[in-house]
């Protein structure tokens, strides 16, 4: 078992990657456990606010600047990951078009209930897209709301057909199949930075892992988990 430890919050979207990759690479290389505690964005800025201790943060880029201000993180996250949002279906499902605008909404509306995260990322933007789009009053009364995590387990259960979140994470479900990407021009793209804790900031293993995690070894297991590498 490894001696030394260091723990990483991160947000959903790059969970696959690093529970079936980069853990275990990344502690076979130097002999550190890498601790993971896994929530979207908000609810690790509600863990931050009630004193829980990290090393290192895997968050929306823009989330590091508040915390930054408050010293909590240090200067300089460093950008691994974007994120893109698609819809998905119960595995064995028939798919639904949506390679254009028309397509989606006519797929949204149809929908007997969609699944999205009120707290996640791609939760809170297709809330703004349905509205932009003109559909809330179809769409949202009949939604399935999770709180937090795994939009995709609500087909599995039954109690929606359709689920929307970012890719990695509807990859996660076993119980599902993505069916696509959201067409281009309705796409939202999300980038993730690793920041690391003030007080961790000296730390040879954080350090460490940070650079593991941003270095070009670790782009396959983006890609393989529907993940940018950012470069």
């Amino acid at each position: 078992m490894p001696d030394r430890s260091i723990v990483m919050m991160s947000g959903l979207a790059t969970r696959k990657a690093f529970d079936d990759h980069l853990f275990a690479a990344f502690t076979e290389r130097t002999g550190v456990e890498v601790i993971p505690v896994y929530d979207p964005t908000v609810q690790l800025l509600r863990r931050l606010d009630a004193g829980e201790h990290f090393d290192v943060m895997i968050a929306a880029t823009p989330s590091f600047e508040p915390l930054i201000a408050s010293g909590i993180v240090a200067e300089g996250p460093r950008p691994i990951v974007r994120a893109g949002i698609g819809l998905a279906v119960a595995r064995g499902a028939e798919h639904p078009a949506m390679a254009t605008r028309g397509d989606l909404v006519t797929a949204l509306a149809a929908a007997r209930s969609v699944a999205y995260s009120r707290t996640g990322q791609s939760g809170i933007y297709f809330v703004d897209m349905v509205k932009r789009l003109g559909i809330e009053d179809v769409v949202l009364p009949k939604a399935t709301v999770l709180e937090k995590g795994f939009t995709a387990t609500a087909l599995e259960s039954g109690a929606a057909d359709l689920a929307i979140q970012q890719l990695s994470e509807l990859l996660f479900v076993p119980g599902a199949e993505i069916v696509g990407p959201l067409p281009e021009e309705l796409q939202k793209w999300t980038e993730f930075s690793a920041g690391t804790a003030t007080v961790s900031a000296r730390n040879a293993d954080v350090e460490a892992f940070v650079e593991f995690i941003s270095s070009p070894e670790a782009s396959p297991a983006y890609r393989l988990t529907a993940l940018e590498p950012v470069a």
